[in-house]
């Protein structure tokens, strides 16, 4: 006669007995068992709940089904169109669930368990009985969708958050609210997309329109549109080849064409043709000309 070991089950001859079919009882009550619980591999296809319970191998044959428990590797294939419920037995026992099935979770419990352990589809974990319920083994492979609470630190290669916002170092939304003096690439001097402006860059091109404006176009508000126009504060002198006077004292100095300028010098308006003084008038009014003055001609 023969017993079995209390979690898988294997024969234990005893001593003077199965003469004659000892090899047998062995081979296939205890070899074979030992070899699929550590490297047998129980697969299931599709949908359907699945109970595993032992069975006993005797000097006939390994009694093997197809929910034999001893199994080392329980490998889920097909498409799951629902959470596949699979009960092991209630004693110390270390599975590998493997959910190689596309479409639903594999729930790995057992009988009566709260909280199964769940293997998401095209994953795989390590599974043990700690004597009240099937947990998954530290150190498995985890479904990070799924099989993670609580927040993992930067340290560990997370963010440190749980929100997509994200706080501190880390910054996860698309139009973030930064804090500190965060820092950002110096843009060329007169680049002109949505790049982020740094504070160099806006000094750079500030001494860059500083240093010489050359033409300023008018647009709403500051042109007429109908509303009120802010106002507006100027320093320095706008040259009179840009368009200015030159000057800041509100009084102008020269005016001046080509060929022809007009200028106050020795309290007379004085007229030049180049460098040459042809005409000036004094604050009475008397006009001093080198040439002719001709009244109500043809100019």
């Amino acid at each position: 006669m023969a017993a079995e070991t209390t979690q898988l089950q294997l024969l234990t001859p005893t001593q003077g007995t199965l003469s004659g079919a000892w090899g047998n009882t062995v081979n296939n009550g205890i070899t074979e068992y030992v070899n699929i619980a550590i490297a047998g591999t129980l697969s299931f296809a599709g949908d359907g709940a699945i109970t595993l319970v032992n069975t006993i191998g005797n000097s006939s044959a390994t009694n093997f089904t197809s929910t034999t428990a001893q199994y080392m590797a329980i490998r889920v294939t097909g498409t799951l169109t629902t959470t596949k419920v699979i009960t092991g037995p209630s004693y110390s026992k270390i599975y590998l669930v493997d959910n190689a099935a596309t479409g639903g979770s594999v729930a790995f419990q057992r009988a009566g368990q709260v909280t199964p352990v769940t293997v998401t589809a095209g994953t795989r974990t390590f599974v043990y009985y700690n004597g009240t319920d099937y947990v998954t083994v530290a150190g498995g492979l985890i479904n990070l969708a799924s099989g993670v609470t609580g927040t993992l630190p930067v340290a560990n290669g997370g963010t440190g958050v749980t929100t997509s916002t994200g706080t501190g170092n880390t910054v996860l939304s698309a139009s973030p609210t930064f804090t500190g003096t965060p820092l950002a690439p110096t843009a060329a001097l007169n680049t002109n997309t949505t790049q982020i402006a740094t504070t160099a860059f806006v000094q750079t091109q500030i001494g860059a329109i500083a240093s010489g404006v050359t033409s300023v176009t008018a647009s709403a508000p500051l042109a007429s549109s109908g509303g009120a126009t802010p106002n507006i504060t100027l320093s320095g002198a706008l040259p009179t080849a840009n368009g200015g006077t030159g000057n800041i004292n509100g009084t102008v100095a020269k005016l001046a064409t080509t060929n022809f300028s007009i200028e106050e010098s020795g309290g007379k308006l004085v007229f030049k043709y180049g460098a040459t003084t042809i005409a000036s008038m004094d604050s009475s009014g008397n006009l001093t000309t080198i040439a002719n003055v001709t009244a109500y001609g043809t100019p």
